[in-house]
């Protein structure tokens, strides 16, 4: 938690003021014991009634004085607690997405959500215990153990041994509890990762019928989380039950050899209520510090887990932040050798050189894990490049800054998302001030302005997370639309017309070669409809560009071709 610290610069203020506030309200409660043992031995003893009236009204006054004090150190426990919560969530979501898709791929999405919210949740309960509770049990415990020394020395020796047994059980379980908390965290992930997994793909688990089997997992994740818990609770439930024994074994010391001294004159009544109370003062500040060590247990845990994210550093940087001079003449994009590769998984592309000239229409084509859409990701720099270099413009993608790089492209993913809001909201996000004009052009061309203007609210139609409320076809569509608004000038659709019919995909490509004059496309696909009339045909094999030019060459010399093609048309279509 340490290294967290900083997000709590916001808030000396309140650092300061609740646990000063929390040290006052201790210090009254360590003065009641007293004022009980005087009562007892200077009203109570002699009858006198006044005595213990103006006592007892001071004790009230003490009373509510704590009280005030207690309520101030909540308010700015609460302050500082929540406050740090949203600057830490703030940051941890802007480091997040600044990191590239390697780090996210390897961390996973249900990790990262549960870092957002349970871990940081519970340092949020950590920062407030910190101001409410840990300043007040130390000096009550110390304060206890002075007074008692102050009422009578030999009988403080019981508070010397007894509060360092107990503070040894507190570490013996803090030791053993630490660990299980972090596998805790990790299976929790995994909860994470099946619910989010049964929610977004409910419709093909229901498909396969899958519910039951789907429960099965679940219940045994979830029931790992559960024996989890139940070993550390096995452990933290030795903690009350210990320190009430150590606690309860002192008072009756306490009881005993005081009685022994009362008889002989060395102490009185009120002393001994006294130093039992205050034992008792103990116990219970021991007991919350024993709920203070599950507490900070799964803070540190949790710590541990958000640092992890702190701590990951995205492995595709910006050199500047300056745009760097272009060159129009230098073709749109070029590949010189490139070979890359996923963590620990080999190369997905290996020794890739191509040109795709300005303006031209550039398809990939491939069987189903050949690297069409790894090589595409290339080009915006979602990844870095293991050898070899991407060329935009004449420049390598290394050089230029993320905004310059990618302001100027549209890419349209292999998934169609959609985000919240309306059909308007959705559009302009390529270009935030796009006229209505420019919003429909980019509709026509994406064959998408038939179905939005028979919606009766249009463009203003609500759209909700992810699209769910359109289908397949129609995301795919608005999705080209929002790349095409922006007027780009290298446009990477990644199979993002699977889901259109043969006569919509036909509509789209042939508005694509006459409405974007000066564009660059490059179109990944599996169906050789799509892209046998595009300038150039790239086709790829197990990571390798085993063919480059136009159908008609690939026909004849590119053996990888020519079975896709037959494998999708009649012998006389492939020749055509």
């Amino acid at each position: 938690m340490y290294k967290l610290r900083r997000f709590l610069k916001s808030y000396l203020f309140q650092l300061i003021v609740g646990p000063a506030c929390k040290l006052t309200e201790a210090v009254l409660e360590l003065m009641i014991p007293l004022i009980t043992a005087d009562i007892i031995d200077n009203g109570v003893k002699n009858g006198d009634i006044d005595y213990v009236i103006r006592k007892g009204c001071l004790m009230i006054l003490m009373g509510a004085l704590g009280l005030c004090f207690a309520l101030v150190c909540q308010k700015t426990a609460s302050i500082a607690s929540q406050g740090f919560g949203t600057q830490l969530r703030n940051a941890m979501f802007r480091h997040i997405n600044s990191l590239s898709h390697a780090e996210l791929d390897r961390i996973g999405t249900p990790s990262l959500i549960t870092r957002m919210t349970n871990d940081i949740n519970q340092l949020q309960l950590a920062v407030a215990m910190l101001i409410r509770l840990v300043i007040r049990a130390p000096i009550l415990v110390v304060g206890a153990v002075i007074m008692a020394m102050m009422i009578d020395l030999k009988l403080s020796l019981i508070f010397f041994i007894s509060s360092p047994l107990i503070a040894v059980v507190l570490y013996i379980v803090m030791h053993r509890s630490v660990p299980y908390f972090k596998v805790m965290q990790g299976k929790l992930d995994k909860v994470s990762l099946i619910s989010r997994e049964n929610l977004s793909g409910n419709r093909v688990i229901r498909a396969f019928d899958k519910q039951s089997s789907e429960q099965e997992r679940f219940d045994e994740s979830n029931r790992q989380v559960a024996e989890t818990a139940v070993r550390v609770g096995r452990i933290s439930a030795l903690l009350n039950p210990l320190t009430y024994i150590i606690a309860q074994g002192a008072v009756i010391a306490i009881v005993w050899f005081g009685a022994c001294s009362v008889n002989v004159g060395g102490l009185q009544t009120g002393e001994i209520v006294a130093l039992v109370n205050y034992m008792t003062q103990i116990l219970l500040t021991m007991i919350v510090v024993s709920n203070l060590v599950v507490i900070f247990t799964k803070a540190a845990a949790s710590a541990a887990r958000v640092n992890e994210v702190f701590d990951t550093k995205p492995s595709v940087t910006e050199k500047t932040s300056d745009d760097i001079p272009t060159d129009k003449s230098a073709p749109a994009v070029e590949f010189r050798n490139v070979s890359f590769g996923y963590q620990n998984n080999g190369y997905a592309l290996r020794n890739i050189s191509f040109k795709a000239e300005r303006g031209t229409t550039v398809g990939i084509i491939g069987g189903t894990g050949s690297g069409k859409s790894t090589l595409v990701n290339l080009i915006p720099r979602f990844y870095d490049t293991n050898e070899g270099s991407v060329y935009i413009d004449g420049s390598d993608v290394r050089d230029y800054p993320f905004e310059q790089l990618r302001k100027n492209m549209g890419i349209v993913p292999q998934k169609a998302e959609l985000f919240g809001g309306t059909i308007r909201d959705n559009m302009m996000w390529a270009k935030s001030d796009a006229s209505e004009e420019e919003i429909i052009r980019a509709l026509k061309i994406s064959q998408a302005y038939e179905f939005v203007s028979k919606l009766p609210e249009g463009m203003e139609r609500q759209v909700s997370a992810g699209g769910k409320n359109l289908s397949g076809g129609q995301r795919q569509r608005l999705t080209i639309a929002r790349a095409l608004v922006g007027e780009p000038e290298i446009l990477i659709l990644d199979d993002s017309a699977s889901a259109l019919d043969f006569a919509t995909d036909a509509a789209l490509r042939k508005a694509l070669r006459e409405e974007t004059e000066g564009m660059t496309i490059l179109m990944v696909s599996q169906r050789v409809g799509t892209v046998r009339y595009a300038d150039k045909i790239l086709v790829l094999d197990n990571g390798e560009l085993v063919g480059e030019g136009r159908h008609s060459e690939l026909i004849k010399n590119c053996p990888v071709y020519k079975e896709i093609c037959l494998s999708q048309l009649d012998p006389e279509e492939v020749e055509n």
